[in-house]
């Protein structure tokens, strides 16, 4: 299965949701590749602090591409391993594109931001577009670093919940330092000690709908 975990909006979490997947699937004993097609590269980053904390044992394969590269070299490798994740930037991009025209599954985490949410139609749009190329995608929206309380959370589910396009999965996940000091050890938020329970159920969560979603498509 290849997921893309994309987006038009930057500091929703897209790299966080990327490698835990990737780094929770080669636990699972899947055989993984990581595609880093965001400028930042921030997957490229985690990888290189991951092989530093286990001994260049990161347990997955880690390769940097961006633009139309991102589709044919994907495509090429695809048949060599269990699950492609391919992590891409904040920004309506090439490799973006790219990357949702092969892609069983898109993931587009959405912060319950205004700022963020009025990305909602933009994406959608990208949606439809590439529709024509890829009419098998599955595109789903779901909260990162969502708010503990207030009425924010809810008001962004309702919206996200209407929409036609994108699929919202109740899968969210909070705004909990875990996450971002997992990723400083290049560790996914369920190796990282010492363990927050609720970080990696909500985690788990998410990963348990993309398995779901893979046994579907097997």
């Amino acid at each position: 299965m290849i997921i893309t975990v994309g987006g038009i909006k930057g500091g929703s979490g897209k790299s966080t949701v990327a490698t835990n997947l990737t780094v929770e699937l080669s636990l699972g004993g899947f055989n993984v590749l990581l595609i880093d097609a965001d400028d930042q590269e921030t997957s490229t980053d985690f990888t290189n602090l991951r092989n530093e904390h286990t001994g260049d044992q990161a347990g997955y394969t880690a390769i940097r591409l961006s633009g139309k590269a991102v589709r044919t070299e994907a495509m090429r490798l695809v048949d060599n391993y269990d699950h492609i994740i391919i992590d891409t930037g904040g920004r309506d991009t090439t490799s973006q594109r790219a990357a949702i025209t092969i892609s069983d599954v898109l993931l587009v985490p959405f912060v319950p931001r205004s700022f963020d949410l009025w990305t909602l139609e933009p994406v959608e749009q990208i949606i439809e577009e590439l529709s024509v190329v890829n009419d098998n995608l599955q595109a789903f929206a779901f909260l990162n670093r969502a708010d503990s309380r207030g009425s924010d959370n809810q008001d962004s589910i309702e919206l996200l919940s209407d929409s036609e396009v994108l699929q919202y999965i109740d899968t969210p996940m909070g705004s909990r330092k875990a996450f971002s000091h997992a990723a400083a050890s290049g560790l996914s938020v369920s190796e990282y000690r010492p363990r927050d329970k609720k970080a990696i159920d909500e985690f788990q969560a998410l990963y348990q709908h993309c398995l779901n979603l893979s046994k579907a498509l097997s």
